[in-house]
């Protein structure tokens, strides 16, 4: 336990981690814990209870916090149903709802665009994500599909606006009604977080990585949400000079976006969940050409800008590790799910920040002497020299032994030592 002031512990936690993401030696490893559905574990509730009490999820964030003492700890990601579920959002599932309680959340991949609809996409992405994209992923917005192309309001003033008198009623009327309703939703879960920021740093834990805008690959964009794992792997044969064109139409758009986010609101870091880059999914050729180029430039610019990306490079990247070493130095975190880490650090070491490192498995069977010594190889090895934060290989915790955590946290803090 440890006895400094709330103020202090947040000025040494924070220190701690900015150090390790400079690629700088701190007085000993930064552990962070993304405790997602484990907080339903420790309050004896179920999955559901706990997205939708926002309230009592922060208190077991807030308990799990002063009982592990980590360096950084966050809950469940996404951690509000409310929107999703307003808006009959078809590429997400939730426990209690599509699920069973004590589910987790599902991300519903589905082919939302037509592989027909390349050229309708290009040449105004925009008009075709409001009156094509929308009313497929959203059962509240159906009738997007309906209204008149946006561009109609070019006819200025009264004149486009009357282009637009048929929204007042039936349908439409619901639709934005609804959209309307999921905004207030968005903005009071965005002042909620605040309010819980400021309740963590009052205990003493600086906030977490997940505070600035979350983006990806271009080609995950295009994989994920809008074209599904069929449709692009027929994409990467078939139509590649179409697929590159609209990753050119998503970096654009994604960087200004996550560029104008992190202006506005003064946040210096940028989270990249990564799906479809790994081994095995595309060959070394492929990912040279579809996915590599079009991610190192949504990465160079957020560090141009001086935004720092914290990349989860999910699945194995081992043979992708040399093209990682080309990212500028000491500007970016790498955040490993099943990558050698000890080869991630020999090759990696001096160009990021690297995250990972201890299996989710390890902590749910043990035993407590192997996370110990798996723990103290993690920190002498991964950890030399700095630029190593010591968390697990996936971003939950749920179905961990909290004594295995301890085990963990307190094996981190001895080995961990500068």
């Amino acid at each position: 336990m440890d006895h400094q002031s709330p103020q202090v512990l947040y000025q040494e936690r924070l220190k701690r981690i900015e150090d390790a993401i400079a690629l700088r030696q701190p007085d000993r490893v930064p552990i962070v814990m993304s405790a997602g559905y484990f907080l339903a574990d420790l309050g004896g509730i179920t999955k559901q209870q706990l997205l939708e009490d926002p309230e009592l999820c922060q208190q077991l964030l807030e308990k799990a916090a002063l009982e592990f003492q980590p360096d950084s700890i966050w809950g469940p990601m996404p951690a509000d149903p409310t929107p999703s579920l307003i808006l009959g959002d078809r590429q997400s599932a939730w426990p209690g709802h599509q699920l069973s309680p004590n589910s987790q959340f599902q991300f519903v991949e589905g082919e939302f665009m037509k592989e027909d609809e390349y050229e309708e996409f290009l040449e105004d992405p925009t008009d075709w994500t409001i009156r094509t994209y929308l009313p497929r992923v959203f059962g509240a917005l159906e009738s997007f599909a309906q209204l008149p192309p946006p561009i109609l309001f070019l006819f200025g003033g009264g004149f486009g606006l009357s282009n637009f008198a048929m929204l007042t009623s039936g349908a439409f009327a619901e639709s934005f009604k609804a959209f309307a309703k999921a905004l207030q939703a968005v903005a009071e879960g965005h002042e909620r977080a605040a309010r819980n920021h400021e309740r963590m740093a009052a205990l003493g834990f600086p906030p977490s990585f997940m505070n600035g805008p979350i983006l990806t690959a271009p080609f995950d964009v295009m994989s994920d949400a809008v074209r599904g794992m069929r449709g692009i792997m027929l994409d990467v044969i078939r139509r590649p000079d179409k697929l590159l064109a609209a990753q050119e139409k998503v970096m654009r758009f994604e960087l200004k976006w996550a560029l104008d986010f992190c202006r506005a609101t003064g946040a210096k870091r940028a989270f990249l969940p990564l799906h479809r880059g790994s081994d095995g999914f595309m060959s070394l050729k492929q990912f040279e050409t579809l996915y590599w180029p079009q991610l190192k430039k949504v990465l160079e610019t957020l560090i141009e800008n001086g935004v720092t990306p914290v990349v989860f490079y999910e699945g194995c990247w081992n043979q992708r590790l040399e093209y990682l070493a080309e990212l500028p130095k000491g500007k970016s975190v790498g955040w490993f799910q099943a990558s050698d880490i000890f080869k991630v650090k020999e090759v990696l070491g001096d160009t990021m920040c690297i995250m990972g490192g201890m299996p989710n498995s390890l902590l749910k069977a043990g035993p407590a002497e192997e996370v110990r010594a798996f723990t103290k190889r993690l920190c002498e090895e991964v950890g030399k020299g700095g630029g190593f934060i010591m968390t697990t290989a996936v971003g939950e915790l749920a179905g961990c032994d909290p004594d295995l955590i301890k085990v963990w946290v307190e094996a981190t803090k001895e080995f961990g030592k500068a």
